[in-house]
């Protein structure tokens, strides 16, 4: 990647000499805040066709121009960025991942030292937004606060649900609802499942009591789910995003005509399946340079034991293994009907890899039958319509942050290509250790 200062014509001085000569241009001093990356393919996010040897340009963090070379006009007193044979897309946003006192594979200490770790690494793979849907704490709360508005931002931007909503009683979790609201969460999470019947599913009652208190504080209610029979109750008691696949059958008419009628989004987390079973043998992600930039030996190795083939072995797993298949012919099935998809991963917990397994989301949506483009719009504007950060993010329009990726290869013509990854830019700051 190269960086050159521009200089232009600004004023014109009279060489020395009889009979004039060439004007001697003057040099403008660049603006600083002001940049103009140009030459690159440039993907805005909304699924329009790419804009070949594109301009960007950002001002003070934000959005100011893009377009076409040749109808956009940099500004004389912009630094230019040559990305030249590259390609641009929105930094993704994750709609279920989780910011938590896990690292590596252990727990440690939760603080902002570690949200922002976390929010770091996530950034080197390109996902420059997470919402994080449960867990979280004043250390969250406080970075979120103090960073996501700034224009040094160099990581990922974060988004809260507070404690996860448990109940059991409706009373209880009215109390627990306004405990999150008073924290102030962006979101409220619940779980309505049984963990392939091994716990007490949240009843219709209780999960209805925490989606009116929700909206009565002026929150988004986002549901854990595994179930279609509680994705329709949580449809029509009022949820406002379906944070996992249905997996144990089908999707059907009644549940497509409630998402397609409250305009609720499906986030299908198909790789918070692959975590379950994948380390039954050895992945071959564990010889990805992608992956090993930001993995110690030791975890591989620890993941790459006999302990953690049991582990993923085991009769849950093996269902949930059983049941991708039926996760992803159900994300196509919805995206055929028209319904958003936001992608998510539900990363954070031990070997849901933060960053490398959003590319591995990507992957397995076109897998499933989604365009890269489809997949592309996924993890960035639906993704940020989903969540209600919008005016704001997800796509790479005038007004918007200036979050977004660079990468070598273009992701349109092979969704594996944003592995490609060069550069990361959050608010027009280069993310470091990319």
């Amino acid at each position: 990647m190269r960086v050159s200062r521009l200089w232009v014509l600004t004023g014109v001085v009279v060489a020395a000499g009889c009979g004039g000569g060439e004007p001697v241009p003057e040099p403008v001093e660049p603006t600083p805040g002001l940049t103009a990356f140009v030459g690159a393919r440039i993907i805005d996010g909304t699924g329009d066709a790419a804009i070949e040897n594109g301009v960007l340009v950002v001002r003070d963090g934000r959005i100011e121009m893009v377009g076409a070379a040749d109808t956009t006009e940099v500004p004389a007193d912009a630094t230019q960025v040559d990305l030249a044979g590259r390609t641009i897309m929105p930094g993704m946003i994750n709609a279920h991942g989780h910011v938590n006192n896990i690292r590596g594979l252990e727990g440690t200490d939760f603080n902002e030292e570690q949200v922002l770790y976390q929010l770091g690494l996530y950034a080197r793979y390109g996902v420059t937004t997470v919402f994080s849907l449960g867990g979280d704490g004043e250390a969250s709360i406080a970075v979120r606060d103090r960073d996501n508005d700034s224009t040094s931002l160099d990581h990922a931007r974060l988004f809260v649900a507070g404690d996860i909503v448990t109940g059991p009683t409706p009373d209880d979790a009215r109390a627990q609802v306004n405990a999150v609201a008073d924290s102030g969460a962006d979101v409220v999470k619940i779980r309505v499942d049984d963990n392939l019947g091994n716990t007490q599913k949240m009843t219709p009652e209780t999960y209805q009591a925490v989606i009116d208190t929700s909206h009565e504080r002026g929150l988004k209610l986002t549901a854990h789910m595994y179930y279609l029979e509680d994705a329709v109750g949580l449809l029509e008691a009022g949820a406002d995003l379906l944070a996992h696949s249905v997996r144990d059958q089908a999707v059907n008419d009644e549940l497509i005509t409630l998402l397609r009628d409250s305009g609720v989004c499906y986030c299908p987390t198909l790789m918070r399946e692959v975590s379950t079973y994948v380390y039954e043998s050895r992945p071959d992600w564990f010889d990805d340079p992608f992956f090993t930039k930001e993995t110690s030996a030791d975890v591989i190795a620890t993941l790459d034991s006999e302990e953690w083939r049991a582990r993923s072995s085991a009769p849950g797993p093996q269902t949930y293994k059983a049941q991708l298949d039926v996760a992803k012919e159900n994300v196509k099935t919805l995206s055929d009907a028209g319904i958003p998809i936001a992608m998510g991963t539900d990363t954070g917990p031990a070997a849901r890899f933060q960053g490398y397994f959003e590319h591995g989301e990507l992957a397995l949506m076109v897998e499933a039958g989604l365009t890269p483009m489809q997949a592309i719009v996924a993890s960035t504007s639906d993704a940020a319509r989903c969540m209600e950060v919008d005016a704001d993010l997800g796509s790479l329009e005038a007004g918007k942050w200036a979050d977004f990726m660079v990468m070598g290869e273009n992701p349109i013509d092979d969704i594996e290509n944003t592995t490609t990854l060069e550069a990361v830019y959050v608010a027009g700051n280069a993310v470091p250790g990319v």
